[in-house]
């Protein structure tokens, strides 16, 4: 967009502006029609333009001007055509501009001309004029224009920023360019959320700045803001202003943990990473992603929850603090988790924080540490008994069951200074595996040895063996030490305990049994006598031994040991104060061991050969309760060496050789004294040591009790290291924390195993203390030194909400959860236990109770309050939390305030009646129920259903009928205010209405308490399909409707379609291919038989025409599959080859295609029709069955057997397609038994002959008494090919039961068949009952009325069947009906064929025939005259429908063929060519030959033909002409419509006993109750002799209405007089006489002798022979002329013209013309 100064600013909201690309134009293309200078200027007036042969410039521009200075440019013209051109020059307009060029210019081709324009500007405002050049083509226009510089800048018209998080930051540059001539000075202004970098500057002529916009949305929203750019020459000035549209979209951040590990996506959000178990000292990652969901990039931060630092510091890191993550990107972070306590768990916690984000997501870290488990195979290891000067060797295994290395050292100096050795004696042990350990048992004296090593671990408890063994001499032989002298003397020793005896007891005999007991160390833990003694930890027992038996601080050894040393360590050469240690630069030192039991021991220490340490007296015998001092004397050998050594000393009873098998053999005390020393003379540099201490911080839990740790000292070097503790720094370190051992010797790649002990105090310092380990005893080099924090931690916990828990109204009764967390902020783990008062566990709870939590872990528990009442609650539960290392002693405790507030809640539903849509059976529908809470607390509901089917065809059993509405959730909770939509699933089962009562179940004091919520109904519907029609086509066209409905069997297949669906159908719902025949599927298990009758071979084909109707609400998709649609296509090894005879058959009608059905496949909307057209081929003789399957989708299946019979020409065959009929049932005794009709079709193509055999009704008749039960009226007669005829029974019953007679039919020259007729006999008929007019058992009524026309059918009928029901003999009943044009363009006539009932007429109609225009409605009425005899009618009009067209193009076909005939007869050809013209003339004119006729064609006879006579080429042409011309033309096929009508007639007695009230609606006929022949071939009734009176009457009423009528002046008058009030009031008529207005004149009563009269129709009134007489007009002219009145009103209201619901106020006007003439006329002919 280009800004300008001199114009107000246009801008609009235009496309966004984005960065330029290399190449690529900045400006927008709309804003460069409004650029009036500036860089388009220029690029106009340098572009050239070709225009009529002449290039040159459209415009001159001067832009650097100065006023008063000429300014001369140069315009060049070149010539680019082909010839000279002659240009006339027109100078400019003004004086500014001047032209120095010659008037006329020649210019050649391919020349150009200069000329030179000078501009002289006086004043400073911009100049416009033009220079012109006039040509023989016409003339080129220059313009001529000079600019002012003015300000302009170049800004897009909109920018549109990144999608930018809230409280972050996106931004986009933006040229600005100066299109000015102009120093321009810019300043931006802006608000938030947009700010501008550089918001202010000057740019030069032509320069351009690029200026970045930084977008910071602090809310999720659309933000739109304009910025102003302010512009000027000077800062100060700055009076221009252009605008840009800032256009940004703040979202919020979003940010995801996710596990990468998880296969499922649901599984992938992480909230815990959890480590498993590590080994301690090793490490373990573990990866996290942080995923952005979102759009817009988003920078976060991770952090280290506050509170709960361990220690040690965190055993977690993490190598991702903070960063950004762009959208849809994800960003990896590791965690390394390094455990540095054995059986401990670790927790800690992750807070990802999100700057403008809703939430804060955690990620807990999870991890616990494992040491290793190490065990011996053995506890006890017995050499036996030993020579002296022999070894004995044993083997033991070390195994490691856990996945951690265990680093071990034995507790014993294998270098020769003790009897046992192992080897070897320190290492590891890998994951999972074991260790050979040899032991080595070589005596130096013969004495018992037992000593109980300990195989100290790293970080586990340590491990002990007992090392048993006797050595003897040729002159010493001791008793053998066994292991269950071991486990008699822990027994005494425990038993000693418990009755506080002093160690002497041991010295009394012991029982029998206890010297044969022979059991093991591991049998004597199980011995009830142990279990009162406290046992001793490992590590409390391996105090105990390495402090000479003396332990202070251990609670499980409260008596003196056995014997004791001290001191336990001497430092030889070692300058150190220490208790524990004895120091000296002298090479000897003493030792004292002191005799704590009640009897003499011997002393020996073991000698060691080539030791530079020596004891002196290497044995002695110690008194009872006495001290004894010893010399250790060390002598190196070596020089600048380090040595070291466990001296070891052996204490037993001193006894008797004769008291050796009484006592009680008490194995033998161990003491140890460790001593180091080195041979570095003074000034000597030691060795410099190389050594790792791990860990370098052992930390002892924060409990004040007494609690052991493991260091490792791990001698790196090449040379032996020693290792002296160094406590002088710090006397209390000694008191506080214990190491075991505190001096020693390091072999080079060995290690030694520290135990510290210390019990925390609250006084110890929190940094703790600091151990210094000086090695190599040099002073001058720096300790190494161990960190050990030996302190009380203070128990700390937290809860939730700064100790108050609040719970949201709750309804009374119901429950309310919700979750709670506690953290524990100590380093220790911790037990829990919550304390709630007895009178308050009724309302609140809390799960869990109980239980641990580990140090720095959040505890999620879940709290319930349940209100008795309707008011407000306050309670106070107590947390107590003491260590889980403790036994609960010290407990702290919390209090929690829990508060809720108890209220009345309820549920209803938004509508108390929903209304769900139809849904198809075996589909579901899913809906919404929206459940409302209008209280002020959250209701907990329970809803049950109670179903209701309103089903007529079946009665549903509420216990056994399955519920069809499924709740998604039948229990839950509604929040206050709120509502919930239910998801709800509607699966009808069946066909019906279903109705559910849906109550909420409300738990009260009494019980459960049900209150209504809503009611639900729903429909369930199936895919239905009725055939409301049947029309037949070729040979079934003259078939009644009825008889097609029969064959077709439509009563059971509108059954059918219309029945419920069965759960077998409802398998494959849609047409599916499942059968591997190519017979029909064996699924379907309705079956129906389809006839379509039979007819001669090579005829055409029979066809009919089904209308299917859809009566339900739901579309329905049916097809018509054939045996190939349903045949699974098998591969070629599949099939057989092998068919049955059915297969054959099916497969040779389908290769035929006898049969077919048009459309085989169609949709059906609710309500529409569809005719569907079956229609079977006569081209194989025979009868062909074809089977078909009509499947509805959804919905019925059903298998049609479609059946079709061919018969050879000229052979006799009639057609049965139902070889049994039911008759009429009648009642006994009946005096007049009714005429019954059963009806025979003649398919053949020749007349019939039948016979009914007499013989089987006379057996019949002898049966019964000679009662002619059945009787045939027409046992005899023929049927004309294609015709039907009816053969009349009479059924008189003798007995009331159900009589089956089969009666042969015998056919002339042709097959007979059996028929089996059934007929009922009953009692007496009860008043008012009437007898059924079934004809067959497979017949119901059929719909009377077509509601839509088949295809190409022209003409409607407004009924298909009349039911005239119950009427008296020689009665006379109308019906009146409308045959309806529905051809728009089509004329037709039609013509009605009367049926006989035996030899009797009983059907007029009119009119009989008749025209119809398209879209014209004719009026016919239908006349029944019953019979003398009761009769069962069924009779069938047939209604032939001819179009015009084609019936005039038969009469054109007829008259050309009548002309053609009357050429034939009256001309000939000439052929003589030698007859002369006057001879021809002669004859054409006045010749005596024109007075004979012309003789007939002369044409060769068969006999001449036979002779061999032969033709001319002319002849038989002429032959071939005649046979064309003679030949007859066939009439058009009228489309036929079938009218049924049916009645049952009764005797008058009869009548009157059943159906009193109807008699008097009826008139009898007299003279039809005779029976008359028909007078012609139309079969119309004859009419009765007239006489001349009445017919005067009619001729002269009837030509009086008509002239009245079709008056003009009359018909207005109508009108005129209808608009005038009423100004007068008739007066009423009096019995005496008839007003002479009335149209309709009443009949007045005579005296009591007068005769009856009977009008030209023979009828009177029935009931009384008495009959009134009329003076105004003859009964017989008013029969007339009132029917015609009526028909005459019904055709009005048929058209619209009247409304008979409605009471005219005005004359309505009269008919058309034409309408009135077919009436009339249809008058006329009916009088």
């Amino acid at each position: 967009m280009l800004a300008e100064a001199r114009g107000p600013d246009l801008q609009g909201p235009g496309a966004p502006w984005h960065p330029p690309t290399a190449g690529e134009n900045t400006k927008d293309p709309m804003n460069q029609l409004r650029e009036q200078g500036g860089e388009r200027q220029r690029r106009i007036s340098s572009r050239k333009n070709v225009f009529l042969g002449l290039e040159t410039r459209p415009e001159l521009l001067w832009e650097d001007w100065d006023q008063g200075k000429d300014s001369t440019k140069t315009l060049v013209l070149k010539n680019t055509h082909d010839k000279i051109q002659r240009l006339h020059l027109r100078p400019p307009e003004t004086k500014f501009f001047t032209v120095l060029c010659p008037e006329i210019i020649f210019l050649s081709p391919g020349l150009s001309f200069s000329i030179l324009i000078t501009f002289r500007p006086l004043q400073r405002y911009e100049y416009e004029d033009s220079i012109g050049f006039q040509g023989t083509e016409g003339s080129v226009v220059v313009r001529l224009r000079a600019t002012v510089p003015h300000l302009a800048l170049e800004v897009p018209d909109s920018v549109l920023l990144p999608v930018c998080a809230v409280q972050h930051s996106s931004h986009v540059t933006f040229p600005v360019k100066n299109a000015s001539k102009l120093h321009t000075y810019f300043k931006w202004d802006c608000g938030a959320p947009f700010e501008f970098s550089p918001d202010q500057g000057l740019l030069k002529p032509g320069q351009e700045c690029h200026i970045t916009v930084v977008f910071r949305p602090q809310e999720a929203l659309v933000h739109r803001q304009r910025a102003y750019c302010r512009f000027g020459e000077e800062e100060d000035k700055a009076e221009s202003c252009c605008t840009v549209l800032l256009q940004g979209l703040g979202k919020y951040p979003y940010l995801q943990l996710r596990n990468p590990a998880a296969k499922e996506e649901k599984d992938q959000e992480a909230s815990v990473l959890h480590f498993g178990s590590v080994a301690v000292g090793q490490s373990l990652q573990k990866h996290f992603d942080i995923f952005n969901p979102s759009a817009v990039t988003s920078a976060f931060s991770l952090s280290r929850l506050s509170g709960g630092v361990p220690l040690l510091g965190s055993e977690f890191l993490c190598d991702v603090t903070g960063g950004e993550v762009a959208p849809g990107g994800s960003l990896r972070a590791t965690v390394t988790f390094s455990p540095a306590v054995v059986d401990t768990v670790s927790v800690e916690y992750l807070s990802l924080k999100c700057r403008g984000a809703l939430n804060e997501d955690q990620l807990k870290l999870a991890g616990s540490c494992i040491g290793p488990k190490l065990s011996l195979s053995a506890s006890v290891l017995d050499f036996g008994c030993v020579d002296d000067g022999e070894a004995c060797t044993l083997t033991v295994e070390l195994v490691n069951s856990s996945p951690v290395e265990g680093v071990y050292q034995w507790d014993l100096d294998c270098s020769g200074h003790s009897v046992f050795s192992i080897q070897p004696a320190s290492g590891a042990v890998q994951p999972h595996s074991q260790t050979t350990l040899t032991a080595v048992y070589r005596p130096t004296q013969p004495i018992a040895h037992h000593r109980r090593v300990a195989c100290v671990i790293l970080h586990r408890d340590h491990l002990f063996l007992d090392l048993i063994g006797t050595c003897h001499s040729e002159l010493q032989k001791p008793a053998i030490l066994k292991p269950e002298h071991l486990v008699l003397y822990k027994l005494h020793w425990n038993r000693s305990q418990i009755s506080q005896n002093t160690p002497g007891a041991m010295e009394q005999e012991p029982s029998a049994d206890q010297q044969d007991q022979h059991c093991t160390l591991e049998e004597q833990n199980q011995r009830p006598d142990s279990s009162a003694v406290v046992q001793k930890t490992p590590m409390e027992e391996f105090y105990q031994f390495n402090l000479g038996g003396i332990d202070p601080v251990s609670s499980s050894s409260p008596s003196s040991p056995h014997v004791s040393v001290s001191p336990r360590e001497l430092l030889f050469n070692h300058k150190m104060s220490s208790s524990f240690l004895s120091t000296s630069s002298a090479s000897s030192q003493s030792v004292s061991i002191t005799n704590y039991t009640r009897g003499k021991l011997s002393l020996v220490w073991t000698d060691a050969q080539d030791s530079q340490f020596t004891v002196s007296p290497s044995s002695c015998d110690l008194a009872p309760l006495k001290s004894t001092s010893f010399r250790v004397t060390y002598d190196p050998k070596p020089l600048n060496a380090f040595h070291g050594a466990q001296l070891e000393c052996f204490a037993f009873y001193k006894m008797d050789d004769h008291h050796i098998g009484l006592r009680v053999l008490c194995p033998p005390w161990c003491v140890t004294v460790r001593v180091i020393g080195h041979s570095f003379s003074p000034g000597k540099e030691h060795f410099i040591p190389c050594c790792s201490l791990k860990p370098p911080q052992v930390v002892f839990p924060g409990i004040n009790a007494v609690s052991y740790q493991t260091a490792l000292l791990q001698n790196c070097g090449e040379l032996p290291l020693t290792f002296c503790l160094d406590v002088s720094s710090n006397p209390a370190l000694a008191e506080s924390v214990s190491v075991i051992p505190s001096c020693g010797l390091i072999q080079p790649g060995l290690h030694q195993i520290f135990t510290l002990r210390s019990t925390p105090t609250v006084e110890s310092p929190e940094q703790g203390f600091c151990l210094k380990l000086q090695l190599n005893a040099a002073k001058h080099r720096p300790a190494k030194e161990l960190t050990v924090v030996s302190v009380v931690e203070k128990l700390r916990v937290s809860l939730e909400g700064e100790g108050t828990l609040y719970f949201q109204p709750t309804a009374v009764g119901s429950r309310t959860r919700r979750s709670h967390h506690i953290r524990n902020l100590s380093p220790l783990p911790l037990r829990f236990q919550w304390s709630i008062r007895k009178r308050d566990r009724e309302l609140i709870s809390v799960e869990p109770d109980a239980g641990e939590i580990h140090p720095n872990e959040i505890l999620i528990q879940t709290w319930s309050f349940s209100p008795l009442a309707k008011k407000t609650y306050t309670l106070k539960p107590t947390l107590s939390f003491w260590p889980s290392r403790t036994d609960g002693a010290n407990k702290s405790l919390l209090t929690l305030t829990v508060e809720g507030l108890g209220s009345n809640g309820f549920i209803e539903a938004k509508k108390s009646v929903l209304d769900v849509k139809e849904t198809l059976v075996g589909n579901y529908r899913s809906f919404e129920i929206p459940l409302v809470n209008n209280s002020l607390c959250s209701v907990s509901f329970q809803l049950s259903v109670q179903q209701t089917i309103l089903d007529e065809e079946l009665v549903s059993d509420p216990e056994t009928e399955p519920c069809a509405l499924q709740l998604d959730c039948e229990r839950g909770t509604i929040a206050s205010r709120c509502t919930l939509l239910l998801q709800s699933t509607f699966r009808p089962h069946r066909r019906g209405q279903y109705s559910w009562k849906i109550s909420d179940q409300t738990t009260k004091d009494n019980g459960l308490e049900s209150s209504p919520v809503c009611e639900v109904r729903a429909k369930g519907v199936i895919p239905t399909l009725q055939v409301t029609a049947v029309c037949g086509g070729g040979r079934l066209g003259t078939l009644s409707r009825m008889h097609l409905w029969q064959l077709f069997s439509l009563d059971s297949l509108n059954q059918h379609l219309l029945s419920n669906t069965s759960s077998a159908e409802l398998i494959h719902r849609t047409p599916t291919k499942q059968s591997r025949r190519s017979g029909p599927s064996h699924f379907t298990k309705v079956m129906l038989d389809v006839n379509f009758s039979a007819a001669p071979i090579r005829s055409e084909p029979s066809t009919f025409r089904l209308m299917f109707h859809n009566p339900g609400s739901v579309p329905v998709d049916w097809v018509f599959l054939f045996p190939e649609d349903q045949q699974i296509e098998l591969d070629y090894w599949e099939e057989t080859g092998v068919f049955s005879s059915t297969e054959l058959s099916q497969m040779k009608v389908q290769d035929k295609r006898l049969f077919r059905i048009s459309p085989r496949s169609a949709t059906l909307q609710p309500g529409q029709q569809r005719a569907v057209l079956f229609s079977y081929r006569h081209d194989s003789v025979g009868t062909n069955r074809f089977a078909v399957v009509l499947k509805l989708c959804n919905g019925r299946e059903i298998l049609l057997n479609l059946q079709g019979a061919t018969v050879e020409r000229n052979r006799p065959y009639l057609h049965f397609p139902f070889k049994r009929h039911v008759l009429t049932s009648m009642a006994i005794g009946d005096c007049s038994p009714l005429r019954q009709g059963y009806v025979i079709y003649n398919a053949g193509s020749v007349p019939v002959h039948y016979e009914v055999d007499t013989a089987a009704l006379s057996q019949l008749q002898m049966d019964n008494f000679n009662h002619p039960v059945l009787c045939c009226l027409s046992p005899e007669g023929e049927v004309p090919a294609g015709k039907t005829a009816l053969l009349e029974w009479i059924f008189s019953p003798l007995e009331a039961k159900t009589y089956h007679m089969d009666i042969p039919i015998h056919i002339q020259d042709g097959d007979s068949t059996l028929v089996r007729f059934e007929g009922c006999g009953s009692d007496s008929p009860t008043l008012g009952s009437s007898n059924t007019l079934s004809c067959s058992d497979t017949r119901e009524a059929a719909p009377c009325v077509q509601r839509r026309p088949f295809p190409g059918q022209l003409v409607f009928l407004s009924a298909d069947h009349l039911s005239l029901g119950d009427i008296p003999v020689c009665s006379e009943t109308s019906r009146i009906l409308f045959l309806t044009s529905v051809s728009c363009t089509d004329t037709v006539h039609y013509t009605w064929d009367l049926p006989q009932q035996g030899a009797q007429q009983v059907l007029q109609i009119r009119p009989e025939r008749g025209v119809l225009s398209p879209g014209e409605v004719h009026l016919c009425v239908v006349t029944f005259t019953s019979t003398k005899y009761p009769t069962v009618y069924q009779l069938d009009l047939i209604c032939q429908v001819f179009q015009e067209v084609a019936m005039m193009r038969y009469q054109k076909a007829l008259q050309h063929l009548e002309e053609e005939r009357r050429k034939q007869r009256d001309e000939f050809t000439i052929t003589d060519k030698k007859l002369s013209e006057p001879v021809a003339a002669s004859l054409r004119k006045d010749s005596p030959f024109r007075k004979y006729k012309t003789l007939p064609p002369i044409c060769a006879s068969r006999g001449c033909v036979s002779a061999g006579a032969t033709c001319s080429r002319v002849e038989r042409r002429l032959q071939r002409e005649m046979a064309k011309i003679q030949r007859q033309p066939e009439p058009p096929q009228p489309a036929l419509l079938h009218l049924e009508v049916t009645a049952h007639s009764h005797g008058l007695l009869e009548y009157n006993t059943r159906f009193p009230d109807q008699l008097n609606k009826f008139h009898r006929c007299l003279m039809s109750a005779e029976p008359q022949k028909p007078e012609s071939a139309s079969g119309t009734l004859p009419r009765p002799p007239a006489s001349p009176e009445r017919d005067t009457s009619v001729h002269v009423l009837t030509t009086l209405l008509w002239n009245i009528v079709e008056d003009s002046a009359f018909v207005q008058s109508l009108f005129t007089l209808a608009c005038k009030p009423v100004d007068y009031q008739p007066t009423r008529a009096t019995p005496s006489h008839c007003p002479p207005s009335s149209p309709c004149p009443r009949p007045q009563a005579v005296s009591s002798g007068t005769e009856v009269t009977v009008d030209r129709a023979g009828t009177a009134p029935l009931g009384t022979r008495d009959k009134q007489h009329t003076d105004c007009a003859p009964v017989d002219v008013i029969k007339d002329v009132l029917p015609n009145t009526l028909q005459n009103l019904m055709m009005e209201a048929v058209r619209g013209e009247l409304c008979l619901w409605e009471q005219p106020c005005t004359i309505l006007p009269p008919v058309s013309t034409r309408s009135g003439r077919t009436s009339r006329a249809t008058f006329e002919e009916n009088s």
